[in-house]
């Protein structure tokens, strides 16, 4: 099936503006939401890039006050975090637009809780009712503008984030997180490179699997999962091989953003596992979830299998079966450079009995088809470790 035109204005989840060239529109967003003074949050990868240059002089050009503040790491941390707030307040700014990947919008969203709080942010963690305590008077307007096609952060109403002190990732929850505008340009993801394609990409699938898989009950969700997972089949060796595909780099983007729709269904034991690991080792959260894929799958195979057949079928693999499924997710993985162990990335197994402690701690193992022990997922991540499928 082919469409007149890869854009459009979406209303679900929130307002997006979706189609290449769109960023041009920033300015006008930033207005429409009441901003005079704007704070782009971003990373300071990003920072010193034409796009970020740009978008902070578009704002400008329309009158806005609009100033950077880009000292975050690539897993933002408490610190980061407050450190923003100072630069938000001490600009007088009256909103955020939050541009970049999974931590410059996660960095940026919590930036836009805080400065309204008189509360520690650990206050605010997706534990039972913690998020009452939020004064929503308080929470500044977010436009976000994602630049790479994996977390989805830009439809999400929480943000990741590390703390420093209990080496820990804790999710920060509100509505109000919820950027009231999105705009989704697949020309501000064109220039990442093959690598980051695809190691964000597969944590864009592993957002649809995991969702797809959730025990709980949602169609909604679970339908979105399912065509999620056939754009990255499409669209993500796409991607990879000619990251100047506009039309590949669009499809990419708005699997991302589906990815990170449907898990309000769920996720599971790939990010319970993939949270501790980057807070322990400071690793790529979606090259983490890249590795765990197929040994999640495997570990939860027993009652997964319907489902991942139907999608097998759904995305015309010639295999349908749960092994003929799993047989792709290698070959894919192959095919785009993900390693197949995480002794590739430097992690070894030496941690094993607290990393599958903190896997059951973690908010996403509830989202998990089966309960996994902390020996189990202590299983599950020395297999990861050895490469043992």
């Amino acid at each position: 099936m082919a469409y007149e035109n890869l854009s459009g204005n979406w209303n679900y989840p929130n307002a997006i503006r979706a189609g290449a060239g769109r960023i041009a529109e920033l300015a006008e967003c930033c207005q429409q939401l009441g901003m005079r003074a704007p704070l782009l949050v971003t990373d300071p990868g990003l920072a010193g890039l034409p796009m970020v240059t740009a978008a902070v002089q578009q704002c400008r050009d329309a009158g806005l006050d609009c100033g950077l503040f880009s000292a975050i790491k690539s897993n933002p941390n408490g610190s980061n975090v407050m450190d923003g707030v100072a630069a938000y307040k001490a600009g007088n700014h009256d909103g955020v637009i939050a541009f970049g990947g999974g931590s410059g919008l996660d960095a940026a969203k919590a930036v836009a809780l805080m400065v309204g709080q008189d509360r520690p942010l650990w206050d605010f963690e997706d534990v039972g009712d913690n998020w009452t305590r939020v004064n929503e008077a308080g929470v500044a307007p977010i436009v976000a503008v994602p630049t790479t096609a994996g977390t989805g952060s830009e439809v999400g109403r929480a943000s990741v984030i590390t703390d420093e002190a209990l080496h820990v990732k804790k999710i920060i929850f509100h509505p109000r997180m919820l950027p009231s505008l999105v705009i989704l340009d697949p020309e501000l993801t064109t220039g990442l490179p093959a690598k980051i394609t695809a190691a964000t990409g597969m944590d864009a699938l592993s957002h649809n699997l995991e969702a797809l898989c959730s025990p709980f009950y949602h169609p909604m969700a679970e339908g979105i999962a399912v065509e999620g997972v056939r754009l990255v089949k499409e669209y993500l060796p796409v991607a990879v091989a000619d990251g100047g595909n506009v039309d590949a780099r669009m499809q990419m983007i708005v699997a991302s953003a589906m990815g990170a729709t449907a898990f309000q269904k769920g996720l599971g034991g790939m990010h319970a596992l993939a949270h501790p690991l980057g807070a322990l080792f400071d690793a790529h959260h979606g090259l983490l979830n890249a590795i765990l894929m197929p040994y999640v799958l495997k570990a939860n195979r027993e009652v997964i299998t319907e489902r991942i057949e139907r999608t097998a079928r759904y995305i015309g693999l010639a295999d349908s079966s749960f092994d003929g499924f799993l047989s792709w997710v290698l070959q894919m993985r192959e095919q785009l450079g993900i390693p197949h162990s995480l002794a590739e990335i430097g992690i070894d197994a030496s941690q094993a009995e607290k990393v599958g402690l903190m896997a059951t701690e973690d908010p996403s193992a509830g989202g998990n088809p089966i309960q996994f022990s902390a020996r189990q997922y202590s299983e599950i991540f020395t297999a990861a470790v050895q490469g043992a499928l």
